[in-house]
């Protein structure tokens, strides 16, 4: 597209006339800006419904239906809640950052027929003449046609913040931005062929940030998916023999089933997930993947660039410094910098630190230009002022020189002003300057920065910080704000191309200044090669690939919208002190979530064992669904669900699986053993099947809340209270009629019950034993002294009896308490 032939009325200073838009429109010559790389409503669906959790339970849920009361479906909300928490959450964040590029779309000044006008971006053709003044962002590439002091920043293109001058014929790219003077330029390349389009295209597959917790839960699952058939086939046929027909044999094969599955830790970490995603938002933090939250709680490393994340992206005046004559260079300093026409960012720094509104006059004006550097202006009878760089102005200046190269080492910009009685000759540079001071700038610390490195330092994440800026000029600022090892900043064009030398420089040093854009990238995948989890900050074109390979990419809301479109997070109002708030954020959810794991594969591993057990011995199974959704929102769902809310600052590790299996395996078998052996004496002892599974359902609860009880440590009042509510949730359900009609239970002979108590205790030491024998409980007089046994008034066995016998035969708590009123 760009290598067409123009014709030669397009390279005109007015423009092209309608006919030759129109032409250029239908060959298809136009800006098709590449769209971003965010996933489409359709994807989002798609991938949040077709998944293997979604069609296990959605298997499940239709067999239930179909051969079992609707009392045993309750696990089918589940299933709809995970579904709809992560559609919500995406199309959530897909709708604010398409609002925030709407409001950051870029207009583009266009000259067509010798009018000047405002048209979209999409609207610009090829050979177009485009006006571009300070502040405007190339939208195509192209040839600048006429300049008047016209200065491009390519910071965002290449990471170098100085402006580049720009001549009639220069080639001008696309996504960098004006720094100063005025101009037109002609469009050469549109669309995907330009260079911004170019780069950002190579990022435009979309991909999901890594998830260990993603990982683990569906290795947990794709092992389920392998187990679960040929188990259901065995509990099938187990109960074919030992129920009465089909349906119930389909009912006990779905409890084992979905007890198998842990579907409340799915449900709880996407719920986990949007929570942080919410609190992060309330933070003007825009989070585009769920996972990416839990991946802030792994990062060790964090790039950052110099310019708009340890700096504002201006420049102030530091000082000045008085050359011989007891002169006050403010009004000087602000008659000159108010006389330029199209002023630089320098220029802007000294209007604000020395303009008053009272300037005086000029007579003539030559405005700022990068390439001379100097600027000047003749003011009548307060004669000709210059200000620019020293070893222009005054050469051979021993003082000058010596102050200015102190000034530099600490990242400073200098300015020498002077002044003389010559007139102005065009923009030759008047003689007989007599130096009257030196103006030091620098970049504009950000106030929070230096405080933010600090917790980043406390936390264990290094701060590596690599910029297109010269290296003193980068280490000067990282020195400020305290940043380890600043003062060995390291030129990245002296470093090596060689993968694993290139880690090593990355592992040994922190500050790095001229980096290209390719060598952003190279970084990122040399401290990730030494095991690092990496976030890379970037706000520009440049930044693109680097927060694409990054393990998370930070974007910020005023940068390049292709810089937003492959960033996890976008912080929506570029504030640098929001960056400890989204990592202890990212640290809570994937600390509490690990923390509830336990729970839910410990129901996973309990309901294996049972259905292996119960299908080998052709026993009767102990569950019908609605038992096993009672106990699993008693002792895992509900207390989970507060658990996984709470802080935790806890650095995440990796071994996710295999610290959850060093509790799940020896709970999970204790439980399953304790829960047989109290249902398969009930059943030696004669008792009906629904006071057997009775006495399974309140001996699984016990044990889930002795497990409970372990993960919740450190016993505080609130745990207590949540223990202990849930406790009491379990009577409420049995001490009632609707109880207990609802999840089919009834209450077997008192020594039954007291068989599993005996049970439950023992299991309870087994548990706590092998607990401690792997490593995982490592406080445990905390957790007895927290958890202290009352002693009870004994009483006589026959005393028992009768009470459990009334207790049993009542229809619900007050009655039973008025007949042992009655009694008494």
């Amino acid at each position: 597209m760009g290598d067409t032939s123009t014709a030669t009325s397009s390279a005109r200073l007015g423009g092209l006339t309608k006919a030759e838009v129109r032409d250029r429109k239908a060959r298809g010559l136009i800006n098709d800006v590449p769209a971003a790389p965010s996933r489409s409503v359709a994807d989002i669906f798609r991938s949040n419904i077709v998944t293997r959790f979604n069609l296990l339970l959605g298997a499940l849920l239709v067999v239930i239906l179909f051969v079992a009361p609707i009392n045993d479906a309750l696990f089918g909300i589940v299933l709809v809640g995970n579904t709809t928490i992560g559609i919500i959450q995406e199309l959530r964040a897909k709708r604010t950052l398409d609002r925030l590029n709407l409001l950051n779309a870029p207009q583009a000044t266009v000259v067509r027929d010798g009018k000047v006008r405002q048209i979209p971006i999409d609207q610009v053709v090829l050979d177009d003449v485009l006006q571009v003044a300070p502040g405007d962002q190339l939208v195509v590439d192209g040839e600048v046609l006429s300049s008047a002091g016209l200065e491009i920043n390519e910071a965002l293109l290449t990471g170098e913040s100085d402006p580049v001058v720009k001549a009639p014929g220069a080639i001008a790219l696309s996504g960098s931005f004006v720094a100063a003077g005025i101009g037109r330029y002609q469009a050469t390349r549109v669309g995907r062929e330009a260079y911004a389009s170019r780069l950002a295209d190579e990022a435009r597959r979309f991909t999901l940030v890594r998830s260990e917790l993603r990982e683990g839960i569906d290795w947990i699952l794709l092992a389920i998916s392998w187990i679960i058939l040929p188990a259901m086939a065995l509990l099938v046929w187990s109960q074919l023999r030992t129920t009465d027909g089909i349906r119930e044999a389909l009912a006990a094969a779905v409890a084992g089933g979905v007890g198998m599955v842990p579907q409340g830790l799915v449900l709880l970490t996407s719920i986990a997930f949007a929570v942080g995603v919410i609190r992060l938002g309330r933070k003007s933090v825009l989070v585009q993947e769920l996972p990416a939250v839990e991946g802030l709680a792994r990062v060790d490393v964090i790039c950052f660039d110099k310019t708009g994340t340890l700096t504002e992206g201006r420049l102030a005046v530091q000082s000045t410094i008085s050359l011989g004559e007891a002169v006050d260079p403010g009004p000087a300093l602000a008659s000159i910098a108010a006389a330029d026409p199209s002023p630089n960012a320098t220029m802007l720094a000294v209007n604000e630190a020395f303009g008053t509104g009272s300037e005086w006059t000029a007579d003539d004006v030559v405005p700022f230009s990068s390439e001379r550097k100097w600027a000047a202006a003749s003011f009548g009878g307060y004669g000709t002022w210059v200000l620019g760089a020293p070893e222009i102005l005054l050469p051979g200046n021993g003082e000058v020189a010596a102050i200015a190269e102190d000034e530099a080492a600490q990242g400073h910009r200098v300015l020498a002003l002077a002044h003389t009685t010559a007139q102005l000759r065009g923009d030759e540079l008047p003689p007989a300057l007599v130096p009257t001071a030196l103006v030091t700038l620098g970049d504009v610390v950000r106030a929070d920065a230096a405080e933010t490195l600090r917790y980043f330092a406390e936390q264990g994440v290094q701060a590596k910080v690599i910029s297109g800026d010269h290296p003193e000029t980068v280490g000067a600022i990282a020195r400020t704000v305290g940043v380890p090892g600043s003062a060995n900043a390291i030129d990245a064009r002296e470093l090596p191309n060689d993968p694993e030398r290139l880690a090593r420089y990355m592992d040994e040093y922190t500050v790095f200044g001229r980096v290209a854009p390719h060598q952003k990238r190279e970084m990122v995948k040399a401290l990730q090669s030494k095991g690092h989890v990496v976030a890379m900050t970037g706000d520009g074109v440049n930044d693109v690939l680097a927060l694409k390979d990054s393990d998370i990419g930070i974007a910020v809301g005023s940068g390049s919208p292709a810089s937003r479109a492959v960033a996890q997070l976008v912080l929506m109002d570029g504030r640098f002190d929001t960056l400890p708030g989204v990592v202890s954020e990212g640290r809570r959810v994937i600390a509490n979530i690990e923390r509830v794991a336990n729970l839910f594969v410990t129901k996973t591993i309990y309901a294996l064992a049972l259905v292996i057990i119960i299908g080998a011995l052709a026993r009767p199974f102990p569950f019908l669904p609605r038992h096993l959704t009672l106990v699993g929102s008693i002792t895992i769902g509900i207390p989970a669900f507060l658990l996984a809310l709470e802080p935790n600052r806890t650095r995440a590790r990796p071994g996710f699986i295999k610290r959850v299996l060093r509790f799940s395996l020896p709970a999970g078998l204790a439980a399953a053993a304790a829960t047989f052996a109290i249902y398969e004496m009930a059943i030696a002892e004669g008792v009906p099947l629904v006071e057997a599974r009775t006495a399974a359902t309140l001996v699984l609860t016990a044990i889930g809340l002795f497990a409970l009880a372990i993960v919740a440590r450190p016993l505080t009042l609130a745990h207590k209270w949540l223990i202990g509510l849930m406790a009491f949730s379990l009577f409420l359900v049995i001490s009632t009629n609707t109880g207990r009609d609802f999840f089919e239970l009834k209450f077997p002979e008192l020594v039954i019950v007291l068989a599993g108590v005996g049970i439950v205790a023992i299991t309870g030491l087994a548990m706590y034993g092998t607990l401690r024998s792997v490593g995982w409980m490592r406080n445990v007089p905390d957790l007895i002294r927290s958890t202290p046994v009352r002693p009870r008034r004994a009483r006589s066995w026959s005393e028992f009896n009768d009470q459990w016998e009334m207790f049993r035969s009542s229809r619900s708590w007050s009655e039973y308490r008025k007949r042992r009123r009655g009694e008494e």
